[in-house]
């Protein structure tokens, strides 16, 4: 149990800005096994942007609110997972050989493809959550959070780590994750959908999944697997497939 407690906060570490007991640190040991509880922290995070939600609807408009909680989610996590996705939004877009394509997503710099790229999903992810039935959104946001996230975890299970430096923090993630761990985190990032109370939400599954077999058929293609910008990448899409399925259910199915 220690050791899983360990595991835990080496994921919370890595993956937010949430303060963390000083007996935690980046062992590549824990930080390998860490992605089992990737939805966990996702969970986490979805609740901080949730509560921020709730808490500022009752002084500002819906707009406002959704935004400050988009915000307090980037913060949380220190927009690891937009600037991975920014990365191969810039890679992908500005490279055309697999060792192009990895030097970019390795540049710290914004590109053009990264910042449209950033613009229209954080665009569509805020006009799918004001789209929402507002009683449904704090659910909601912590269900795309959690659920995003286990799929990020089921491309690093189905493909290759590509990326050679010895140097990358985000490698022992990214690299190591079993059929258990898999399950794990699986039943992390469908638990929120329980609280929905309606087993047609579980149809978001089928899209989202989708949108990773797509992405994960390009990354295969042009790199021969994936690394942690990759995993970002799918988390942000994951979610906003997950955004948009959900209103659809609404309107036509539930």
């Amino acid at each position: 149990m220690k050791k899983e407690i360990h595991i835990f906060f080496t994921a919370l570490m890595f993956f937010t800005r949430i303060p963390c007991p000083k007996w935690v640190d980046h062992d590549p040991e824990y930080l390998k096994l860490s992605s089992k509880y990737f939805p966990l922290v996702g969970i986490i995070v979805g609740g901080i942007g949730a509560l921020v939600f709730y808490g500022s609807s009752f002084m500002f408009s819906i707009e406002i609110s959704l935004l400050l909680s988009m915000f307090a989610t980037i913060y949380t996590t220190g927009a690891f997972h937009e600037d991975g996705f920014a990365d191969v939004c810039d890679g992908f877009g500005g490279g055309w050989t697999k060792d192009k394509i990895l030097l970019i997503m390795k540049d710290s710099r914004l590109g053009t493809y990264g910042t449209v790229g950033l613009l229209l999903i954080l665009s569509i992810k805020f006009a799918a959550l004001r789209e929402t039935e507002v009683y449904y959104i704090p659910l909601v946001i912590i269900s795309g959070h959690s659920l995003s996230r286990f799929i990020a975890t089921t491309l690093i299970f189905t493909h290759p780590y590509v990326r050679d430096t010895e140097d990358s923090k985000a490698k022992p993630a990214a690299k190591s994750m079993s059929l258990q761990m898999v399950v794990i985190s699986g039943l992390f990032g469908i638990a929120p959908l329980f609280f929905f109370k309606n087993p047609w939400v579980f149809l978001v599954l089928v899209p989202i999944y989708i949108s990773k077999m797509f992405l994960g058929a390009k990354f295969k293609k042009w790199i021969g697997g994936q690394t942690g910008d990759c995993a970002g990448a799918v988390q942000q899409l994951s979610e906003v497939v997950f955004y948009l399925t959900f209103i659809a259910l609404w309107k036509y199915i539930w």
